[in-house]
């Protein structure tokens, strides 16, 4: 199998895993090397996420390690199997790939929670809402970069959409249902997008109102990402030099908390549609 230059976010992580699972069982690069037949330098490479390893070799591997956990194994396999065949790999040359690392973690999660206090989140923006956004970007995008990114966001919102969507749990702050991005016309229309979007059986819209206070995390961007197994969960922030991944234990616990805090002091389903309808009456 050949090897990868530039391994995509899922591809490091599948690495990061086996890294941890064979560390944890006290076998050298050395020993595993030998169990799958091969030089020390490729496991280097699949652990980095740069070559990928065959389903077979993995299962051998875990056998070895003593990992009986059947469903992380079978996650760990999934995640093994050639990428490439996910819609957002029509991008990839053009739009940087932390974009495209953010669609195949959505495409991909079984459940997503997500929290945002100063936008909407990506996939319930609308196309004149997200237009918007991509004209303030410092520096300025070309036209073609522009037109890229609303034409990678539309698609990104199709994962909510099919015969078994996944669960999704969007929870916005007031403070991001009265921003006027692209003046009020635009504005009403997003907020009708999000009373739609909100009836769907899998889409869950909460609130949080001024009035809530302080909660853990204000101001940051949040996706979390359930995999098969807990241990397979990934969350996703945003930050200005691009999208952060992790899944660190600790950093798991610590937002699902973020989380679970700010779900119990949004206001229920209902009252949030009532609340967003209030708002657009507003504008």
């Amino acid at each position: 199998m050949a090897a990868r230059t530039s391994p995509t976010e899922r591809q490091k992580r599948l690495g990061s895993e086996l890294r941890r699972m064979r560390t944890s069982a006290d076998i050298t690069a050395e020993t595993a090397a030998g169990l799958l037949g091969m030089d020390r330098g490729k496991i280097s490479n699949i652990e980095a996420g740069t070559r990928p390893i065959s389903a077979e070799r993995l299962r051998t591997l875990a056998l070895n390690c003593a990992c009986t956990n059947e469903r992380y194994v079978d996650g760990l396999v999934e995640m093994a199997q050639p990428s490439g065949r996910g819609w957002w790999e029509r991008y990839r040359g053009t739009l940087p790939p932390g974009l495209l690392d953010i669609a195949e973690l959505e495409g991909y999660a079984l459940r997503m929670r997500a929290a945002y206090s100063m936008h909407i989140p990506g996939l319930l923006q609308t196309s004149d809402h997200a237009l918007a956004l991509f004209r303030v970007v410092v520096p300025q995008l070309p036209e073609r970069e522009v037109a890229l990114r609303l034409a990678h966001r539309v698609e990104r919102q199709d994962v909510l959409d099919g015969d078994a969507p996944p669960p999704y749990t969007g929870i916005v702050h007031e403070a991001a249902l009265r921003m006027q991005f692209g003046g009020r016309s635009v504005a009403r229309a997003q907020l009708d997008h999000l009373l739609k979007r909100s009836e769907q059986a899998n889409v869950t819209l909460l609130v949080i109102p001024f009035e809530a206070g302080a909660f853990p995390g204000a101001g940051q961007t949040v996706l979390y990402a359930e995999g098969p197994v807990p241990q397979l969960d990934t969350v996703q922030i945003d930050n200005s030099h691009g999208p952060l991944f992790v899944h660190s234990d600790t950093q798991l616990a610590k937002y699902q908390a973020h989380l679970d805090w700010m779900e119990g002091i949004a206001l229920p389903p209902g009252e949030s549609r009532d609340f967003i309808h209030n708002i657009a009456r507003q504008l």
